[in-house]
């Protein structure tokens, strides 16, 4: 939409079309209804709730089609009453107790909502929300892990000249420096998958009071249990106040930020690459490069990735620094921020979709690798010195510093070096017949390694 405040909403809206489902106000009030009949149906369901008639297949079926039935439609209805309640999750219960007074289930109309604090619902809502936000961004990042890997094997034995500290460095391969990434980012898919989304049903400051005050006996964590876990497919979390602490969310934005950090570091080395020539990129007819110079091929999507990572890393740096703090058993600063959540995933979307597309317009330069490598003999004071050293001879460091440090050096100064060294004539063989290019150790054999940590992955390979 042209007047939308946040790009999000506005330029960027089809690229992030999926996570309405998961994040809009029409999904939380989706997810409340979900939450509502739940516990509606379980408490219905429990033998030792006397307040509650068992209900009739039909009548449950009814009450799970406000769940799958619940539309933007619907969720006007909501926001309808909730301009006369000014409560939110109030207007759901209203709402429901509306959606049915004229069925049967009327005379069950004010179990809706038993015993519940508005942040049983919310809390269980949010964690649903961020479920089905994660199953829309994890198929991006494992597309992109499956890229990053594809390519780390095409291009395991190409030989690159590494840079430290923007020097020349030793050389490596360019599917090992790629291998590294994807490496990084499958661990923190790891971390990431690994929170547990919690959730609570404990009703005013975590303790069941009004529950126990009505059914003594009933065992209320476990029927609280079964809706959270069993039917909600959540973990139950007893050790709450008013609220649910917010910690694993707190967990899992930590994770999605290391893992946009991680995509940030590889934005900067490709766009680097790019500029030392080493990578070209396949030009799309109709685009434009810059406004005055008509040559240019700029490295955008890269750019883009770089800067949708950095804003979404700062609202999960606010999330997770701010949602485990709540003034005694509850405050309301966790109320507005958690309405941001998705602004944070879709960022991150945008930041995926991007890299995918820059990934995919890469031409591999093997020329300007391999001249990059042949002016850099420099880099073989390392292995020389380093034979030096195993062999005995005094100050080796310090005759290749003197000999490289600073100067411009070719084959022939070395292997004059190398000639006049107290080597066995194999050794200096050896040394002679190392080149910048040659000189990768062990790192295509590393970038194989990487097939056996990486499960199998959903993605094509551009």
């Amino acid at each position: 939409m042209i007047t939308a405040i946040s790009p999000i909403d506005g330029r960027y809206a089809d690229k992030v079309a999926p996570l309405v489902e998961c994040f809009s106000e029409y999904a939380l009030m989706r997810n409340r209804v979900k939450v509502e009949v739940a516990w509606l149906l379980a408490l219905a369901a429990h033998p030792e709730f006397t307040a509650c008639r068992a209900l009739t297949p039909a009548e449950e079926t009814r009450l799970r089609a406000l769940v799958a039935e619940f539309s933007p439609a619907e969720a006007e209805r909501i926001k309808a009453l909730e301009r006369t309640t000014n409560h939110d999750v109030k207007a759901v219960e209203y709402y429901l107790k509306e959606k049915i007074a004229a069925t049967s289930l009327a005379d069950v109309s004010e179990l809706i909502h038993f015993a519940c604090t508005s942040e049983d619902i919310n809390n269980l809502s949010h964690a649903l929300m961020l479920r089905d936000g994660l199953a829309v961004m994890r198929p991006l990042q494992q597309q992109i892990i499956a890229e990053l890997a594809e390519r780390a094997h095409r291009y395991r034995a190409v030989p690159m000249l590494a840079r430290t500290h923007g020097q020349t460095a030793s050389p490596t391969t360019l599917g090992k420096e790629l291998a590294v990434f994807a490496a990084r980012l499958q661990r923190q898919s790891q971390a990431s998958d690994a929170v547990e989304l919690l959730g609570k049903l404990n009703g005013a400051v975590g303790n069941f009071n009004a529950h126990v005050s009505a059914f003594p006996e009933l065992d209320w964590p476990e029927l609280a249990r079964t809706v959270i876990e069993d039917e909600l497919g959540l973990r139950q979390n007893l050790f709450t106040t008013q609220i649910e602490p917010h910690d694993y969310m707190a967990e899992l934005f930590d994770a999605l930020m290391r893992w946009n950090t991680i995509v940030i570091d590889l934005t900067r080395d490709i766009w680097s690459y790019i500029s030392l020539g080493y990578f070209g990129q396949e030009t799309v007819k109709g685009e434009i490069g810059s406004s005055t110079m008509p040559h240019k091929v700029n490295p955008i999507d890269f750019e883009n990735a770089e800067g949708n990572c950095g804003l979404a890393n700062a609202l999960f740096g606010h999330l997770s620094a701010k949602l485990p703090i709540s003034r005694l058993q509850r405050d309301l600063t966790d109320s507005t921020v958690l309405r941001n959540m998705g602004v944070g995933f879709g960022y991150s979307l945008i930041a995926y979709r991007s890299l995918l597309k820059g990934l995919g317009k890469l031409k591999l330069n093997e020329a300007v690798l391999a001249a990059d490598l042949d002016r850099a003999w420099e880099v073989l004071a390392e292995p020389i010195q380093t034979v030096m050293r195993a062999a005995g001879i005094a100050n080796p460091y310090e005759k290749l510093k003197e000999l490289t440090r600073g100067q411009q050096i070719d084959a022939a100064i070395l292997h004059a070096f190398i000639d006049r060294l107290d080597l066995d004539e194999a050794t200096r063989e050896r040394l002679r017949e190392l080149t910048p290019a040659r000189y990768i150790g062990l790192a295509p054999e590393i970038a194989d390694l990487l097939d056996g940590r990486l499960p199998p992955v959903a993605g094509k390979s551009a």
